[in-house]
Protein backbone atom coordinates (compact mmCIF):
# COMPACT_ATOMS: atom_id res chain seq x y z
CA UNK A 1 0.00 0.00 0.00
CA UNK A 2 1.92 3.48 -0.64
CA UNK A 3 2.66 5.79 1.96
CA UNK A 4 0.60 8.86 2.20
CA UNK A 5 2.08 12.71 1.54
CA UNK A 6 2.38 13.22 4.90
CA UNK A 7 4.45 10.10 5.68
CA UNK A 8 6.46 10.48 2.82
CA UNK A 9 7.05 13.89 3.14
CA UNK A 10 7.87 14.29 7.29
CA UNK A 11 11.32 13.13 7.36
CA UNK A 12 12.14 14.87 4.46
CA UNK A 13 11.06 18.46 6.43
CA UNK A 14 12.82 17.37 9.45
CA UNK A 15 15.81 16.68 7.47
CA UNK A 16 16.04 19.80 4.85
CA UNK A 17 13.94 22.03 7.67
CA UNK A 18 17.08 22.48 10.39
CA UNK A 19 17.79 25.74 10.60
CA UNK A 20 21.89 26.94 11.07
CA UNK A 21 23.04 29.24 13.92
CA UNK A 22 22.90 32.35 13.35
CA UNK A 23 26.67 33.75 13.29
CA UNK A 24 27.66 36.50 15.80
CA UNK A 25 27.60 40.19 14.46
CA UNK A 26 30.15 41.79 14.58
CA UNK A 27 29.55 45.52 16.26
CA UNK A 28 30.42 46.94 12.58
CA UNK A 29 27.94 44.52 10.83
CA UNK A 30 25.73 45.77 13.36
CA UNK A 31 25.74 49.30 12.69
CA UNK A 32 26.11 48.86 8.72
CA UNK A 33 22.41 46.81 9.06
CA UNK A 34 21.16 49.22 11.10
CA UNK A 35 22.06 52.05 9.11
CA UNK A 36 20.59 50.06 5.96
CA UNK A 37 17.28 49.70 7.60
CA UNK A 38 16.84 53.53 8.44
CA UNK A 39 18.04 54.70 4.56
CA UNK A 40 15.26 52.02 3.42
CA UNK A 41 13.18 53.39 5.57
CA UNK A 42 13.51 57.20 4.21
CA UNK A 43 13.74 55.39 0.46
CA UNK A 44 10.11 54.10 0.99
CA UNK A 45 8.88 57.28 2.62
CA UNK A 46 10.35 59.03 -0.76
CA UNK A 47 8.39 56.70 -2.81
CA UNK A 48 5.15 57.27 -1.10
CA UNK A 49 5.84 61.24 -1.20
CA UNK A 50 6.65 62.01 -4.51
CA UNK A 51 3.80 60.17 -6.21
CA UNK A 52 1.61 62.24 -3.73
CA UNK A 53 2.72 65.40 -4.72
CA UNK A 54 2.62 64.25 -8.59
CA UNK A 55 -1.44 63.36 -7.78
CA UNK A 56 -2.24 66.41 -5.82
CA UNK A 57 -0.59 68.76 -8.85
CA UNK A 58 -2.43 67.24 -11.70
CA UNK A 59 -5.36 66.68 -9.94
CA UNK A 60 -5.34 70.69 -8.93
CA UNK A 61 -5.01 71.93 -12.42
CA UNK A 62 -7.28 68.73 -14.04
CA UNK A 63 -10.21 68.80 -11.30
CA UNK A 64 -9.78 71.81 -9.43
CA UNK A 65 -8.69 73.07 -5.74
CA UNK A 66 -11.27 71.16 -3.86
CA UNK A 67 -11.01 67.78 -5.22
CA UNK A 68 -7.27 67.90 -5.29
CA UNK A 69 -7.25 69.32 -1.30
CA UNK A 70 -9.38 66.51 -0.50
CA UNK A 71 -7.11 63.95 -2.03
CA UNK A 72 -4.22 65.47 -0.22
CA UNK A 73 -5.97 65.15 2.80
CA UNK A 74 -6.49 61.98 3.34
CA UNK A 75 -3.77 60.97 1.27
CA UNK A 76 -1.52 62.96 3.35
CA UNK A 77 -2.75 61.38 6.72
CA UNK A 78 -1.34 58.40 5.29
CA UNK A 79 2.23 59.24 4.01
CA UNK A 80 2.39 61.18 7.41
CA UNK A 81 1.71 57.67 9.19
CA UNK A 82 4.05 56.37 6.55
CA UNK A 83 6.64 58.59 7.66
CA UNK A 84 5.89 58.50 11.47
CA UNK A 85 6.13 54.85 11.38
CA UNK A 86 9.00 53.91 9.04
CA UNK A 87 11.30 57.01 9.59
CA UNK A 88 10.25 59.22 12.87
CA UNK A 89 9.23 56.13 15.55
CA UNK A 90 12.59 54.34 15.44
CA UNK A 91 14.53 56.81 16.75
CA UNK A 92 11.81 58.30 19.10
CA UNK A 93 11.09 54.43 20.41
CA UNK A 94 15.47 54.56 20.85
CA UNK A 95 14.98 57.71 22.86
CA UNK A 96 12.06 56.53 24.98
CA UNK A 97 14.33 53.36 25.96
CA UNK A 98 17.25 54.95 26.98
CA UNK A 99 15.44 57.64 29.07
CA UNK A 100 13.47 54.62 30.70
CA UNK A 101 16.94 53.12 31.09
CA UNK A 102 18.23 55.76 32.62
CA UNK A 103 15.67 56.71 35.04
CA UNK A 104 14.98 52.52 36.33
CA UNK A 105 19.06 52.61 36.48
CA UNK A 106 18.92 56.45 38.54
CA UNK A 107 16.54 54.77 40.79
CA UNK A 108 17.98 51.27 41.56
CA UNK A 109 21.61 52.81 41.92
CA UNK A 110 21.09 54.65 45.14
CA UNK A 111 19.19 51.64 46.53
CA UNK A 112 21.86 49.05 45.36
CA UNK A 113 24.56 51.57 47.17
CA UNK A 114 22.72 51.98 50.04
CA UNK A 115 22.48 48.22 50.95
CA UNK A 116 26.31 47.75 50.06
CA UNK A 117 27.09 50.52 52.30
CA UNK A 118 24.58 48.62 54.93
CA UNK A 119 26.52 45.15 54.46
CA UNK A 120 30.08 46.65 55.29
CA UNK A 121 28.48 48.41 58.03
CA UNK A 122 27.45 45.56 59.70
CA UNK A 123 30.17 43.68 58.48
CA UNK A 124 32.75 46.05 59.90
CA UNK A 125 30.34 46.22 63.49
CA UNK A 126 30.71 42.44 63.84
CA UNK A 127 34.57 42.45 62.85
CA UNK A 128 35.27 45.78 65.66
CA UNK A 129 32.95 43.37 68.22
CA UNK A 130 34.97 40.19 67.34
CA UNK A 131 38.15 41.97 68.12
CA UNK A 132 37.44 44.03 71.48
CA UNK A 133 36.06 40.70 72.78
CA UNK A 134 38.67 38.85 71.62
CA UNK A 135 40.89 41.30 73.05
CA UNK A 136 39.45 42.90 75.99
CA UNK A 137 38.98 39.58 78.10
CA UNK A 138 42.11 38.48 78.53
CA UNK A 139 43.71 42.21 79.26
CA UNK A 140 40.81 42.19 81.92
CA UNK A 141 41.91 38.56 83.41
CA UNK A 142 45.31 39.93 83.67
CA UNK A 143 44.56 43.05 84.88
CA UNK A 144 42.51 41.54 87.66
CA UNK A 145 45.13 39.03 88.59
CA UNK A 146 48.14 41.99 89.04
CA UNK A 147 45.73 44.10 91.29
CA UNK A 148 44.99 40.94 93.45
CA UNK A 149 49.30 40.84 93.54
CA UNK A 150 49.02 44.05 94.15
CA UNK A 151 46.17 43.57 97.36
CA UNK A 152 48.84 41.14 98.92
CA UNK A 153 52.25 41.36 97.42
CA UNK A 154 53.96 39.09 100.02
CA UNK A 155 51.34 35.98 98.70
CA UNK A 156 52.44 32.78 97.71
CA UNK A 157 50.24 32.58 95.01
CA UNK A 158 51.61 35.38 93.12
CA UNK A 159 54.11 33.04 90.91
CA UNK A 160 51.21 31.35 89.72
CA UNK A 161 48.79 34.44 89.07
CA UNK A 162 51.98 36.06 86.94
CA UNK A 163 51.92 32.66 84.98
CA UNK A 164 48.43 33.53 84.21
CA UNK A 165 48.92 36.76 83.45
CA UNK A 166 51.47 36.41 80.95
CA UNK A 167 49.54 33.69 79.45
CA UNK A 168 46.06 36.04 79.26
CA UNK A 169 48.90 38.46 77.64
CA UNK A 170 50.50 36.04 75.12
CA UNK A 171 46.99 35.78 74.14
CA UNK A 172 46.71 39.31 73.43
CA UNK A 173 49.95 39.33 71.54
CA UNK A 174 48.62 36.43 69.57
CA UNK A 175 45.59 37.49 68.71
CA UNK A 176 47.37 41.10 67.80
CA UNK A 177 49.87 39.04 65.29
CA UNK A 178 47.02 37.19 63.65
CA UNK A 179 44.83 40.38 63.03
CA UNK A 180 47.85 42.26 61.42
CA UNK A 181 48.60 39.23 59.02
CA UNK A 182 45.27 39.04 58.04
CA UNK A 183 44.58 42.83 57.51
CA UNK A 184 48.19 43.23 55.85
CA UNK A 185 48.20 42.65 51.80
CA UNK A 186 51.63 39.49 51.80
CA UNK A 187 53.32 39.52 49.22
CA UNK A 188 52.96 36.42 47.24
CA UNK A 189 56.47 34.77 45.74
CA UNK A 190 55.51 32.68 43.07
CA UNK A 191 57.71 29.89 42.00
CA UNK A 192 57.41 26.12 40.13
CA UNK A 193 56.32 23.75 42.86
CA UNK A 194 54.74 20.33 43.53
CA UNK A 195 52.27 20.25 46.08
CA UNK A 196 53.02 17.01 47.45
CA UNK A 197 56.13 18.62 48.76
CA UNK A 198 54.58 21.46 50.28
CA UNK A 199 51.89 19.32 52.16
CA UNK A 200 54.81 16.39 53.21
CA UNK A 201 56.59 19.55 54.86
CA UNK A 202 53.22 20.77 56.14
CA UNK A 203 52.82 17.22 57.71
CA UNK A 204 56.22 16.72 59.17
CA UNK A 205 55.25 19.48 61.80
CA UNK A 206 52.86 17.19 63.50
CA UNK A 207 55.03 14.19 63.41
CA UNK A 208 55.34 14.11 67.15
CA UNK A 209 51.65 15.02 67.29
CA UNK A 210 50.44 12.06 65.62
CA UNK A 211 52.44 9.82 67.60
CA UNK A 212 51.63 11.52 70.81
CA UNK A 213 47.14 11.49 69.71
CA UNK A 214 48.08 7.62 68.61
CA UNK A 215 46.73 8.98 65.08
CA UNK A 216 46.23 7.33 62.29
CA UNK A 217 47.37 9.03 59.28
CA UNK A 218 46.41 7.89 55.31
CA UNK A 219 48.29 9.84 53.04
CA UNK A 220 47.48 9.32 49.41
CA UNK A 221 49.32 11.46 47.07
CA UNK A 222 48.33 10.85 42.92
CA UNK A 223 50.53 13.37 41.22
CA UNK A 224 53.36 15.14 42.42
CA UNK A 225 51.04 18.38 42.22
CA UNK A 226 53.27 20.73 39.92
CA UNK A 227 52.45 24.23 39.95
CA UNK A 228 53.18 28.18 40.30
CA UNK A 229 52.56 29.16 43.81
CA UNK A 230 53.96 30.54 47.22
CA UNK A 231 55.47 27.53 48.90
CA UNK A 232 55.56 29.11 52.28
CA UNK A 233 52.45 30.46 52.28
CA UNK A 234 50.57 27.34 50.34
CA UNK A 235 52.31 25.18 53.35
CA UNK A 236 50.99 27.91 56.23
CA UNK A 237 47.48 27.08 54.67
CA UNK A 238 48.10 22.94 54.64
CA UNK A 239 49.25 23.36 58.60
CA UNK A 240 46.33 25.18 59.76
CA UNK A 241 43.84 22.82 57.96
CA UNK A 242 45.64 20.08 59.82
CA UNK A 243 46.18 21.76 63.32
CA UNK A 244 42.67 22.44 62.87
CA UNK A 245 41.34 18.64 62.15
CA UNK A 246 43.74 17.80 65.51
CA UNK A 247 42.78 20.60 67.71
CA UNK A 248 38.71 19.04 66.66
CA UNK A 249 40.22 15.35 67.58
CA UNK A 250 41.79 16.17 70.46
CA UNK A 251 38.69 18.70 71.68
CA UNK A 252 35.89 15.90 71.31
CA UNK A 253 38.68 12.86 72.67
CA UNK A 254 38.20 10.94 69.74
CA UNK A 255 39.23 7.41 71.21
CA UNK A 256 40.27 6.01 67.27
CA UNK A 257 41.55 9.62 65.57
CA UNK A 258 41.66 9.64 61.80
CA UNK A 259 43.40 11.87 59.23
CA UNK A 260 42.75 11.58 55.64
CA UNK A 261 44.91 13.48 53.64
CA UNK A 262 44.27 13.24 49.61
CA UNK A 263 45.83 15.31 46.63
CA UNK A 264 45.83 14.83 42.97
CA UNK A 265 44.56 17.18 39.58
CA UNK A 266 41.58 17.15 37.94
CA UNK A 267 41.11 15.25 34.16
CA UNK A 268 41.82 18.53 32.47
CA UNK A 269 45.23 18.87 33.98
CA UNK A 270 44.48 22.31 34.91
CA UNK A 271 43.95 22.15 38.67
CA UNK A 272 45.70 20.05 41.42
CA UNK A 273 43.61 19.62 44.88
CA UNK A 274 44.13 18.30 48.41
CA UNK A 275 41.85 17.15 51.21
CA UNK A 276 41.97 16.73 54.03
CA UNK A 277 39.45 14.78 56.55
CA UNK A 278 39.18 13.86 60.18
CA UNK A 279 36.54 11.69 61.79
CA UNK A 280 36.01 13.96 64.70
CA UNK A 281 32.90 15.20 65.91
CA UNK A 282 32.16 17.05 62.97
CA UNK A 283 29.94 20.56 62.40
CA UNK A 284 26.65 21.65 62.28
CA UNK A 285 25.48 24.43 59.66
CA UNK A 286 25.53 27.26 61.36
CA UNK A 287 28.77 26.92 62.52
CA UNK A 288 30.02 25.67 58.63
CA UNK A 289 28.59 28.70 57.60
CA UNK A 290 30.70 30.83 59.50
CA UNK A 291 33.82 29.49 59.80
CA UNK A 292 35.65 31.82 57.26
CA UNK A 293 34.29 34.60 58.98
CA UNK A 294 37.19 36.57 61.34
CA UNK A 295 37.13 35.88 65.12
CA UNK A 296 35.07 33.40 64.52
CA UNK A 297 36.29 30.18 66.19
CA UNK A 298 34.47 26.78 68.20
CA UNK A 299 37.49 26.28 69.96
CA UNK A 300 37.73 26.67 73.62
CA UNK A 301 41.59 28.50 72.42
CA UNK A 302 42.02 30.70 69.31
CA UNK A 303 42.10 33.54 68.00
CA UNK A 304 39.18 32.48 65.07
CA UNK A 305 41.71 33.79 62.31
CA UNK A 306 43.27 30.89 61.23
CA UNK A 307 40.73 30.18 58.47
CA UNK A 308 40.31 33.54 56.93
CA UNK A 309 44.36 34.24 56.78
CA UNK A 310 44.14 30.58 54.67
CA UNK A 311 41.50 31.65 52.69
CA UNK A 312 42.98 35.11 51.92
CA UNK A 313 45.87 33.02 51.08
CA UNK A 314 43.92 31.03 48.86
CA UNK A 315 42.16 33.70 46.88
CA UNK A 316 45.51 34.99 46.33
CA UNK A 317 46.32 32.05 44.21
CA UNK A 318 43.21 32.44 42.59
CA UNK A 319 42.35 29.11 44.07
CA UNK A 320 39.28 28.12 46.23
CA UNK A 321 38.54 26.36 49.73
CA UNK A 322 35.54 24.48 50.81
CA UNK A 323 34.33 22.72 53.86
CA UNK A 324 31.91 20.04 54.17
CA UNK A 325 30.71 18.79 57.57
CA UNK A 326 27.90 17.30 59.54
CA UNK A 327 27.40 16.84 62.68
CA UNK A 328 29.00 13.13 64.10
CA UNK A 329 30.74 12.57 60.43
CA UNK A 330 33.68 14.44 60.81
CA UNK A 331 34.89 17.12 58.58
CA UNK A 332 36.30 17.79 55.30
CA UNK A 333 38.10 20.90 53.45
CA UNK A 334 39.20 21.09 50.02
CA UNK A 335 41.50 23.43 48.55
CA UNK A 336 41.97 23.92 44.98
CA UNK A 337 44.48 25.91 42.72
CA UNK A 338 45.34 26.60 39.18
CA UNK A 339 48.11 24.90 37.66
CA UNK A 340 49.04 28.90 36.57
CA UNK A 341 47.45 31.24 38.79
CA UNK A 342 48.98 34.20 37.13
CA UNK A 343 49.52 35.98 40.80
CA UNK A 344 52.77 37.55 40.44
CA UNK A 345 53.35 37.07 36.87
CA UNK A 346 53.74 39.96 33.73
Amino acid sequence: MPESREQTAGPRRRRYGRRRPRRELSDEERRYREAQKRVNAKLGFLFHFVPYLAVCTMLLFVAGFRPALMVAVFWGIGVFFHYFGAVAAPGLRSRMIEREVYREVSDVAPRERRSIEGRHARSIEQLSASIAHEIRNPITAAKSLVQQMGEDPASGENVDYAKVALDELDRVERSISHLLRFAREEEIQISELRLADVLDSALETFRDRFERMGLELEREIESPGLMRGDPEKLRRVLINLVGNALDALEEASVPEPRLRILAGENLAGTEVWVRVRDNGPGMDPTTLHKIFSPFYTSKSEGTGLGLAISKKLVDAHGGSIEADSQPGQGTEFVVTFPKRSGVGEA
